[in-house]
């Protein structure tokens, strides 16, 4: 996509991508006070958000360990025939997020699985494919941050300074 295509956010737009980002359960009426917008003119808005294509979808945030998953890894797959990685992909439940990559890598991947053996069973499915490389995940200091047009992201932190200010 060129610069041209892109559409025209103003500083509205931002705020309720930033809103929506951090709870996207926030009713219509709720949305547009935090945003200073009526709530016919924040759903508007959003509509429109939605149909450029900037809101894509809405999702639940899960925990992975209250699931059962008590491991968390990234895993590297070297470079292997791309039709091959995307049928393991679609097989393995464990493959959370996927990444096609540029370097020494062709994909990295985020896998969730039970205990050791679990991880060992996943990454035996993929090691025939090529040579892999895993990093269990220890902590996860930022997991979401919200993410803004290039320009606003100076704008976001003022705008949620000056509404706590607000609200003290």
């Amino acid at each position: 996509m060129i610069a041209q295509d892109l559409p025209v956010l103003d500083s509205y737009d931002t705020r309720i991508l930033s809103e929506l980002q951090a709870d996207a359960r926030l009713s219509m009426a709720e949305l547009g006070r935090r945003v200073h917008l009526s709530q016919p003119a924040v759903t508007e808005r959003v509509r429109k958000l939605e149909g450029a294509g900037v809101i894509t979808g809405y999702r639940a945030v899960v925990d992975p360990t209250r699931l059962g998953y008590g491991i968390r890894a990234i895993v590297r797959v070297g470079r292997c025939e791309y039709p091959e990685v995307m049928r393991r992909i679609e097989k393995l439940p464990e493959v959370r997020s996927a990444w096609n990559v540029t370097g020494e890598d062709s994909w990295v991947m985020e896998i969730a699985v039970r205990d050791v053996a679990h991880l060992d069973a996943v990454l035996w499915n993929l090691s025939d494919l090529t040579e892999t490389s895993t990093s269990v995940i220890l902590r996860t200091p930022r997991d979401h941050q919200p993410l803004l047009p290039p320009r606003a992201i100076s704008e976001v932190p003022a705008a949620r300074a000056a509404r706590e200010r607000r609200k003290s």
